[in-house]
């Protein structure tokens, strides 16, 4: 299962990633989030990410450039309960050398029909840190819109005090299920 774009592919996270993990697992890619994990947390987030496999309640994704099929970084979605209603929460890491172009917003809408056509939840939220600019301007417009400030509890170590719940997709028919067909699925 592959989504792609003008822009990126996404494709299933697999064994073979796990030095673009590495390579995401930097102190300038990991500043908002508390930093670097360890070796051993990087490769037990790995083996997650390889399980995932798109079947679950969520999935991890290589983001690949195109047209020249470079992998760039990742984007995913899981499953979150917020404010007592399980949700999916996005999540995305665009390599440096590789931001500004459009890449993450690409890799986001391709990861959000991902997770409509699973028709498990009516919405997906993404928190980007209060002082991540570069994330907040990777939401895709019109997709998304700001939907209120929450404290979250944040990673020791982490560059800003609290994050802020900033997306929700807007509402459109079918966007993902209702709330009883959400909790049918899960029995």
């Amino acid at each position: 299962m592959a989504e792609e774009t003008s822009r990126v592919r996404i494709e299933p996270w697999s064994e073979d990633d796990l030095d673009l993990l590495r390579r995401i697992n930097t102190p300038e890619m990991k500043r908002h989030l508390g930093g670097p994990e360890t070796e051993r947390q990087l490769l037990a987030r790995h083996e997650r990410y390889v399980r995932s496999g798109g079947t679950g309640p969520g999935c991890m994704f290589r983001v690949v450039a195109l047209p020249d099929g470079t992998p760039v970084g990742n984007v995913g979605y899981w499953e979150r309960v917020w404010h007592g209603e399980t949700v999916y929460e996005m999540g995305w890491n665009i390599l440096p050398a590789y931001q500004g172009r459009g890449l993450a917003t690409a890799a986001l809408l391709a990861v959000v029909e991902v997770a409509r056509a699973r028709r498990r939840h009516r919405y997906a939220h993404a928190y980007p840190s209060v002082g991540n600019a570069a994330s907040e301007r990777g939401l895709p417009q019109g997709r998304f819109r700001a939907a209120r400030r929450d404290r979250l509890r944040v990673p020791e170590g982490a560059a800003d005090a609290f994050q802020r719940l900033a997306t929700r997709p807007h509402r459109r028919p079918g966007w993902l299920t209702s709330r009883a067909a959400a909790r049918s699925d899960r029995a």
